[in-house]
């Protein structure tokens, strides 16, 4: 999804902020109290209508589960609205008390000193059970001077989902699916050639092609952090190989555009309908699909390499200007939100990743996991991921390989040429540091 653009009046704004003081005052530490007397806590997050659904499921029985705390949610249309409301609300002291954000974002708060320290709830609590929580997840709320800025709320990473029917007709395993080159061969076999099938389909953006060259040993910057990466032979071998399938060879296919995640629900239309053969989406796409006609299989690896797709987490940050009692409420409902059991609710309902390894024995998990194999699938392929790319430059290398994600997938530009151009405009970036 196109990242929307954050208005140079509010860019404006939140920096005059940050610099005079402001930013480090977003809310005056006074404890809000409901009518009832209970101590307020203002959350703001994003999600599709499931997740939405079992997420307010899970905010309401915290509410009943205590009297002294009430929290209160907002919800955006996306990530990135979350984290432009939360700019202007630190910017006009209306910061809510905590947030759900993706790992950049909570990291970019943190950087401003913006969000708290969880550690120092985390240190005071024998019962906070942190040897529990996936390290590919936890480790990403996490800074190199050890301040925890963010708690794993739920893990996401990109997996296939395959036609069972067109699968079996082409006469193809999906335990045979070892690498790319696999399932380029298998796509082949399926795609029709009067175009009315085609073998598989990548989700439009940067993404896919991002954990495929992951998959190839590409790695985002040098071992000394100080040259850019992306137009490496690892990278410009899996996105030429990309641009090949999908132009050259016709086997596989990205649909793009329209309003919102109209592209995504296109494409995961086109599997369950019978015109594709499979495609790779979201762990929370899981809500959404009918497993009578997909199955589920992690990623591949690309050549000998071993799969290495990404494994994001979704944060719960704590806001630094809430009051000493808001900060203690938030955090229960941190600890709250992520019990197996609750991670068990969360996963079942909507298809994301747990982050808590126990969740696995949660008895109501253990029976789902039985009758619906699909739902390990995220989480055993999270256990051998990539930890979320982590772009020094604010966002700046990651945007030049979504621009040439969109050169390579819609406008048929070869890959090293693509690959060229945004590891020079990621390179001034990260030079101006």
């Amino acid at each position: 999804m196109k990242k929307r653009i954050v208005s140079a009046l509010l860019v404006c704004v939140l920096g005059m902020s940050l610099v005079t003081g402001c930013g480090n005052n977003a809310k005056a530490a006074e404890t809000t109290k409901t009518a009832d007397g209970k101590i307020q806590l203002d959350l703001w997050y994003s999600g599709g209508k499931t997740a939405v659904n079992v997420f307010q499921d899970i905010v309401d029985a915290f509410n009943e589960s205590q009297d002294k705390y009430e929290v209160k949610t907002t919800t955006q249309a996306d990530y990135t609205e979350t984290y432009e409301k939360l700019q202007a609300g630190i910017a006009g002291k209306k910061a809510p008390d905590m947030a759900l954000l993706d790992t950049d974002k909570s990291r970019n708060l943190s950087e401003k000193n913006l969000v708290a320290d969880i550690n120092d709830y985390v240190e005071k609590d024998d019962s906070f059970e942190k040897d529990d929580y996936l390290p590919v997840f936890y480790e990403q709320g996490e800074d190199e001077n050890g301040k925890l800025f963010a708690l794993p709320a739920y893990g996401t990473t990109q997996v296939m989902y395959y036609n069972k029917a067109a699968f079996e007709k082409a006469g193809i395993d999906p335990v045979t699916i070892k690498t790319w080159q696999d399932l380029a061969a298998a796509a082949e076999k399926m795609t029709a050639s009067d175009g009315s099938f085609v073998g598989w389909e990548p989700m439009w953006g940067s993404g896919n092609l991002i954990d495929a060259a992951l998959s190839n040993g590409a790695s985002l910057l040098s071992e000394d952090g100080k040259k850019v990466m992306i137009n490496s032979d690892e990278w410009v071998e899996v996105w030429e190989s990309f641009r090949t399938w999908i132009h050259d060879d016709k086997i596989m296919k990205v649909n793009s555009g329209g309003q919102g995640w109209e592209y995504w629900y296109t494409t995961i239309d086109d599997v369950l309908q019978n015109k594709a053969g499979g495609y790779t989406g979201s762990s929370g796409d899981q809500a959404d699909l009918d497993f009578s006609i997909v199955g589920a299989m992690e990623q591949p690896g690309f050549n000998d390499n071993p799969s290495a797709p990404t494994a994001d987490a979704l944060q719960l940050v704590m806001l630094q200007n809430s009051s000493d009692e808001e900060k203690e409420g938030v955090y229960e409902f941190m600890k709250y939100f992520t019990t197996p059991e609750n991670q068990a609710k969360w996963s079942m309902g909507t298809g994301y990743v747990a982050v808590r390894e126990s969740t696995q024995e949660v008895e109501e998990f253990k029976s789902y996991a039985e009758e619906n194999p699909q739902a390990l699938v995220p989480l055993q392929q999270a256990s051998h991921g990539t930890p979320a790319l982590q772009d020094p430059t604010g966002g700046k290398i990651l945007d030049a390989l979504s621009i040439a994600a969109d050169k390579v997938e819609l406008e048929n530009v070869p890959a090293q040429e693509a690959l060229d151009e945004a590891q020079k405009t990621a390179q001034e970036a990260l030079d101006a540091l």
